[in-house]
């Protein structure tokens, strides 16, 4: 009864990955199905390196939403990444026990809010407070900066996680092994134990570029939705997913299968920086 048990849970288990392998062909089948023959009729460097994009003109060029998105990105980056490995770095090796049964519940309740919620603070604390800060002609608040800043927030739930459970992960051996060589418990964190669990923080940024890159509700409401190339952090701009979820609602013929092309385009980067990390993965194991 017992193989007879295994064999039906291995049935089970092919059968879920199965479906899973599945779900991503259909969906890259139906993406390069109907968005590929788009970049073809629109020309592929009119579509990828084309700065306008007017519907009513047949003018589709992704240029600046692609900018756009790399710019929030990159700056989410900066600010979430960071904030993310030093606060899972004093979770796991430095917070008192007091302070984490405070500070884990906090982050996980972060990690369970709403988009549209984060797009509200934004909105409501955020914009404001870029205004005031920078009383430049023509700076209304919505722009790369506090788009950037937002997504910084909302990134650090994922990256804090896997981080915090990459450094646990760490056999005690390493830190201890430090110590009895007359480290400092400072520097057998950041030198025996952190770069043993590189790996594992590697991947947390991985998943939190992913996060940032194909964020929508927030950016659409703090970003400035300004399709045009922009010229400094306190310009507004238009990201890819942004883009595609303004217009797909009345979009018909070309101007639809220019918008599902774009979300080829993102396909496309999404996939290229999970080749990246795998890339990190293998360099790091040789």
């Amino acid at each position: 009864m017992r193989k007879y048990k295994e064999k039906i849970m291995e049935i089970v288990f092919l059968i879920a990955a199965c479906i899973c392998i599945l779900a991503v062909a259909l969906i890259c089948i139906f993406l390069f199905a109907n968005g590929i023959p788009a970049i073809k009729e629109i020309g592929f460097f009119k579509f990828i390196f084309g700065t306008i994009w007017k519907p009513k003109s047949n003018l589709y060029g992704i240029f600046p939403m692609i900018l756009g998105s790399i710019y929030i990105t990159a700056g989410a980056i900066v600010i979430g990444v960071p904030i993310g490995i030093l606060t899972a770095i004093f979770m796991a090796k430095f917070c008192p026990k007091k302070l984490y049964r405070f500070l884990k519940p906090s982050i996980e309740l972060l990690a369970g809010i709403p988009s549209v919620v984060y797009g509200f603070f934004g909105l409501v604390v955020l914009v404001p407070l870029i205004r005031n800060l920078f009383d430049v002609n023509g700076n209304d608040g919505n722009n790369i900066l506090t788009a950037s800043i937002l997504l910084g927030i909302m990134i650090l739930p994922t990256i804090i996680g896997v981080s915090e459970a990459s450094i646990r992960a760490v056999p005690e051996s390493y830190y201890e092994g430090s110590l009895a060589l007359g480290a400092s418990h400072e520097r057998s964190v950041f030198f025996a134990t952190l770069p043993a669990a590189k790996s594992g923080i590697t991947a947390a940024v991985v998943l939190g570029i992913g996060r940032a890159i194909g964020e929508t509700m927030a950016v659409v409401m703090i970003a400035g939705n300004q399709p045009a190339l922009p010229r400094g952090i306190l310009d507004g701009v238009r990201t890819l997913t942004t883009n595609i979820v303004m217009e797909m609602g009345y979009a018909v013929d070309l101007q639809r299968e220019a918008l599902i092309a774009t979300g080829v385009v993102l396909f496309v980067f999404i996939l290229m920086i999970n080749l990246l990390f795998s890339l990190l993965k293998r360099r790091s194991r040789v």
